[in-house]
């Protein structure tokens, strides 16, 4: 099973993504981070193959923890998630940056899961 983290400043985005991926045969959750600096420490911590970063988080944005985590760690792959109203630039800058792929929100969860397998 692949280990995911999940990083969203919502609480309730969080649960949702966690459920989808724990009811999954493929992965599993190992954690939640608030923010970007959380999902940089979480991590070392935590091992994660997968991150499912939101973009738009206050303190460190999803952006410009995606620019850190690229540099200190090459075999993490991060999926940003969004709203489809907030992808645009953002989406092309994330990619840039070395993004896998990108999330909207509302999830749905094949679509979730269909994105995560194909990592």
């Amino acid at each position: 099973m692949k280990r995911v983290l999940v990083v969203d400043d919502s609480l309730s985005v969080a649960r949702q993504l966690e459920k989808i991926i724990g009811e999954s045969d493929d992965f599993t959750c190992v954690g939640h981070a608030k923010n970007g600096a959380e999902a940089i420490k979480m991590n070392h911590t935590e091992d994660p193959e997968i991150i499912c970063m939101d973009m738009n988080m206050p303190g460190m944005d999803g952006l410009t923890a995606l620019r850190t985590l690229s540099v200190m760690d090459k075999e993490v792959k991060v999926v940003m998630v969004t709203s489809l109203g907030g992808v645009g630039d953002k989406f092309t800058e994330a990619l840039k940056l070395g993004a896998k792929n990108v999330i909207s929100k509302p999830f749905e969860a094949d679509n979730v899961l269909r994105i995560l397998r194909e990592l």
